[in-house]
């Protein structure tokens, strides 16, 4: 398939201006600019000429996958408009009869539960269609057995319920039960003709689950399938989970979806099939996190490239990707999981804006390993159906088709996530297509270094993970062993890697600690000054070491002579000083001598280590923002374990 073609989405910047006059609009951007950075010079205490850079450059973000996102978006930035829903490019969406009075599908996962006995499942999947699901999502080769899949559908009806199946290994043999089930099956009462809603999902994905390291089948039995099955049934499904949950940013996974769907479409066409016909054997599952623009725009996007495959094929016709968007399980903590809920409403509001023809919503435990969780199934299912129920029926989400259509902000999001993706298409296929990248390793390395950088926005704290690595809560009920490491979950592979879980390693090493000795690994602050003062940095600290599994002894302001005390009460051989600058040349340089010949072993500053006045001692280190968290709790930790219960106390007295 050729490839020396231009993004699908790209414009030509003459065409940016739209209807009004561009020199006006222009100067309009000007004026703000100018105006903007006047604020930003107050701000700083600095004159607009003093200013690093120009206002637009200082006020934008820049994106994982490395797009700059701007603060201002104008009609200047306005794009051509791409088509109504259901007609090429299908960026606003792949299904031009969808029901705005049902909106997405509310697609449930059921059949990980390994214990359940099939007619409880049964009645899972009855009691969610009655309560407001409308597709389903069925785990078989597990706790669903390929010959229980006509007892656990049973009542289902197959002919206006779109069901994808994720049977790993047993794959082909589950997707002929249920093509045969579906044939025998009795109509509904009032029949219904088929819509890309309503399609059926074998769910076979051996080139997505080839890195994830899922089972899976061989790619030649699945094509044998395609070959057979009905014109309302697709056989393959890319999944982009496989890569966003092993840490693949947004443009990485639109890539790697993209490469392995167009081998797909090879393996197809060579087994004989028109390229119309290969094109409509493939559906695409997507991850979608708590960015909600992102979210939003990516589903847009991989509409775009796959559009343009399929028009690069042959088939424009055919290019309408059906999607299922899937919340992110790297994004879920297993600390403070209720926040998950939260994290979820983000992910699926961004799902149902960005066009996807099904959404599941994962419960909010679903990181948890299912011994430590303390929530019944039943409750987790129905906060995760009703998360969606509420954006679809209270926010009225599913009534209009593409609402983000149009907004000059995410327009130029969708183009240039389809260009960064197209960009990494297109080496891929440079490279031989996606089963020699990944044969040579190259998808692996990229994966990896994605997910790298991300670690590292983390572990600064540049990335924000709620009850985890800011405002962590220490009194939270103590995990299995291990936990936070693990991929033993339900809906995990062997390659995923949760966003919080080096902070939460952290945690459960405090965790063991508390549990060996009765006491966590403790750290004292020493306070200078009023409150006033010092507040905003014990805080700071509290919070930081707390992200850490390590409790913050705050006996409040302190002078220099009453230090010792307090070392002798916290045992512990690491104190922090917190104060203000001024404070620190003022009273710094005797806290931190009392501190030492108390016993105190390490001697931290909060704060910048420039505040501390010019001397002939200083504080070891400091504690600050924009420090790599994870590397100094870890050492803290291993510093306090070292010690354990060797304290100040007992090294004062030996060394006297």
């Amino acid at each position: 398939m050729p490839t020396d073609h231009q993004p699908p989405t790209d414009q030509d910047a003459s065409q940016r201006s739209g209807p009004l006059d561009g020199q006006a609009l222009d100067d309009a951007y000007r004026s703000w600019s100018d105006a903007a950075a006047a604020v930003l010079a107050k701000a700083r205490r600095s004159t607009v000429e003093e200013l690093p850079a120009s206002a637009e450059e200082l006020l934008s973000t820049t994106t994982a996958d490395g797009l700059t996102v701007r603060p201002l978006y104008t009609r200047r930035d306005e794009l051509p408009e791409v088509g109504l829903p259901g007609g090429f490019p299908y960026v606003r969406g792949a299904d031009p009869v969808r029901d705005v009075n049902v909106g997405w599908r509310v697609t449930e996962r059921f059949g990980d539960d390994l214990d359940a006995p099939i007619a409880d499942v049964n009645t899972g999947i009855l009691d969610a269609f009655a309560n407001g699901a409308s597709g389903l999502w069925l785990r078989v080769g597990a706790g669903v057995g390929v010959d229980d899949i006509a007892a656990v559908l049973a009542g289902v009806y197959l002919d206006l319920v779109p069901v994808t199946l994720d049977a790993g290994a047993d794959g082909v043999a589950a997707a002929r039960a249920l093509l045969a089930l579906r044939e025998a099956a009795a109509g509904a009462p009032v029949a219904a003709d088929p819509t890309p809603a309503t399609t059926l999902s074998l769910g076979l994905s051996p080139l997505t689950a080839a890195f994830s390291r899922r089972p899976t089948v061989d790619p030649a039995d699945a094509v044998a399938l395609a070959a057979e099955v009905p014109a309302d049934v697709r056989t393959f499904r890319v999944d982009g989970t496989d890569f966003a949950t092993a840490g693949a940013d947004h443009g990485l996974e639109l890539a790697l979806v993209v490469a392995a769907a167009v081998a797909h479409l090879r393996d197809l066409t060579a087994a004989g099939l028109a390229p119309a016909d290969a094109l409509r054997q493939i559906t695409f599952a997507v991850s979608v996190d708590d960015d909600q623009f992102a979210g939003i725009a990516k589903l847009r996007a991989l509409r775009a490239l796959w559009a343009r495959v399929a028009e690069v094929a042959g088939a424009p016709e055919a290019g309408g990707a059906l999607t299922h968007a899937v919340t992110d399980l790297s994004m879920f903590t297993q600390r403070d999981p209720w926040v998950n809920m939260l994290r979820s409403t983000i992910a699926a509001f961004g799902a149902g804006v960005g066009g996807a023809d099904q959404v599941t919503v994962l419960g909010y435990d679903a990181a948890l390993p299912v011994d430590d969780r303390t929530s019944k199934p039943s409750f987790s299912r129905r906060i995760a159906r009703n998360t969606q129920l509420l954006l679809l029926e209270e926010s009225n989400l599913g009534k209009v088709i593409d609402p983000a259509g149009g907004s000059w902000f995410v327009e130029s999001l969708t183009a240039e996530v389809a260009a960064n993706a197209w960009s990494v298409f297109t080496d891929i296929e440079a490279r031989g297509g996606y089963r020699q990248a990944l044969a040579d390793g190259w998808i692996a390395d990229r994966v990896a270094g994605s997910l790298a950088r991300r670690d590292a926005e983390v572990a600064h704290r540049r990335i924000a993970v709620t009850g985890v690595n800011e405002f962590p809560n220490l009194a939270e009920r103590a995990l299995a062993d291990g936990a936070a490491g693990t991929t033993d979950v339900p809906d995990g592979s062997p390659r995923l890697a949760r966003v919080a879980r080096r902070f939460e390693e952290l945690r459960d090493r405090s965790d063991a600690r508390l549990a060996r000795d009765g006491r966590r690994p403790s750290v004292l602050l020493i306070p200078l000054g009023p409150v006033a003062e010092h507040n905003g940095r014990t805080t700071f600290v509290a919070n930081l070491l707390a992200a850490g599994g390590i409790d913050a002894t705050n006996p409040g302001p302190l002078a220099a002579d009453a230090i010792a005390t307090a070392v002798t009460e916290a045992q512990t051989p690491v104190a922090v000083l917190c104060g203000t600058k001024k404070r620190y040349a003022e009273d710094g340089p005797a806290a931190l001598t009392a501190a030492r010949s108390a016993g105190v072993g390490r001697v931290l500053l909060a704060g910048p280590a420039a505040e501390w006045p010019d001397g002939d001692d200083a504080p070891d280190d400091s504690l600050r923002v924009g420090i790599d968290a994870v590397t100094v709790l870890d050492a803290l930790l291993v510093e306090l374990d070292d010690s354990d219960n060797t304290t100040a106390g007992d090294r004062v007295g030996a060394s006297s």
